[in-house]
């Protein structure tokens, strides 16, 4: 890994041609993505510090409060 400063980069990024920014732009989003994806699944994995609120989600559906998506009616207001 480069010992290269967060100014340094930014300096550099703003160096290259729109169409390389994009690219880059494109790419950092990948990589941001990946890491909440893990974040999340970390999270609402068994022991997680979101676990309690798929424990209630779960709770509440075997209560039925929540039905299926395909018992409700489409374009119904209300």
């Amino acid at each position: 890994m480069s010992n290269l400063s967060i100014e340094a980069i930014k300096e550099a990024i703003a160096e290259l041609a729109d169409d390389e920014k994009v690219s880059l732009a494109s790419w950092l989003s990948v990589q941001t993505m990946d890491v909440w994806d893990k974040e999340m699944q970390r999270d609402f994995s068994p022991g997680g510090r979101g676990q309690h609120i798929v424990d209630k989600a779960r709770a509440d559906v075997r209560a039925g409060k929540f039905r299926p998506m395909s018992e409700r009616k489409s374009g119904s207001k209300g």
